[in-house]
């Protein structure tokens, strides 16, 4: 509890001090796209892929960055990923694929959790993506440039973000 008190703080601070050049680009444009999600179960980690193959189909290089909660199952290590071993006592995450990804200037970021999670937020904070996309929710304003209301399922918003976004001109 302590941890995620620092990283509350930690994260705060990094919402206030990034410097980042927020933008929306045009998706044609675009040729770097973040990933960022919490792993779940086996069907959402089968959704990710699927986005992320259409990203691929538009030429798009991705890049995917999950987080992996204790005991849940890492399926097939296809990705980068931290966990709660990489935060330190004082809410630093030291895990270097975290921060890496949190350095790539995305032309989009998606988080594609619909629950905030307080160490990809803390990803989001010091993120340098041009334009980060999440689900809407109390509080949300600060991460993200598009946010996306989801009021059915996680594979409903996914298909909104895509569609909203490859719409963007």
């Amino acid at each position: 509890m302590i941890k995620l008190n620092f990283l509350k703080m930690r994260t705060d601070r990094l919402l206030k001090n990034n410097k980042a050049v927020r933008s929306t680009v045009s998706y044609k444009k675009a040729e770097k796209i973040g990933i960022i999600f919490s792993v779940e179960d086996k069907p959402k980690h089968e959704t990710v892929k699927e986005l992320i193959r259409k990203f691929e189909h538009d030429g798009k290089q991705v890049e995917v960055l999950e987080f992996l909660p204790n005991n849940k199952d890492n399926y097939e290590f296809k990705f980068n990923f931290f966990s709660e071993k990489d935060l330190s006592f004082l809410g630093d995450i030291t895990s270097p694929d975290a921060i890496n990804f949190a350095e790539i200037p995305f032309d989009f970021l998606y988080y594609l959790d619909i629950t905030p999670n307080p160490l990809v937020l803390n990803i989001l904070a010091r993120s340098q993506a041009k334009c980060r996309v999440g689900c809407a929710w109390d509080d949300g304003l600060p991460y993200f440039e598009f946010m996306i209301e989801s009021k059915s399922s996680l594979r409903d918003m996914i298909d909104s973000m895509h569609k909203y976004t490859t719409q963007i001109k």
